[in-house]
């Protein structure tokens, strides 16, 4: 679920089937066994490439912990709290101001 929601909400990836999504920007379907964000630091990379294109300040504070702007999170590992912090920020814009946010980010 948490892969899940940063593919759709932060990537902009469509879910095409059950077990993979759509990159409508590079035109290629992303099978879920090869985007593998908390266990791979270059898929957890993609995540934040995309999170500085939005405008989101990436911070790293010590070997895993590491903050979006304001919002921060950690993990067993640097790629683990990359992407807690980022499914941290697909829950706290779900609520009244996501329809901007996600309008921004898609």
């Amino acid at each position: 679920m948490k892969t899940d929601s940063i593919a759709r909400r932060i990537l902009g990836w469509k879910l095409n089937r059950w077990d993979r999504w759509y990159d409508g920007e590079k035109g290629v379907f992303i099978h879920d066994a090869d985007f593998q964000p908390e266990l791979n630091l270059n898929h957890a990379m993609l995540i934040v490439d995309r999170l500085e294109e939005m405008g989101f300040t990436y911070t790293v504070k010590g070997v895993s912990r590491v903050c979006f702007n304001e919002i921060c999170a950690t993990g067993e590992t640097l790629a683990q709290a990359i992407t807690n912090a980022a499914y941290s920020i697909v829950e706290h814009h779900s609520t009244a101001d996501s329809t901007r946010m996600w309008q921004k980010m898609c």
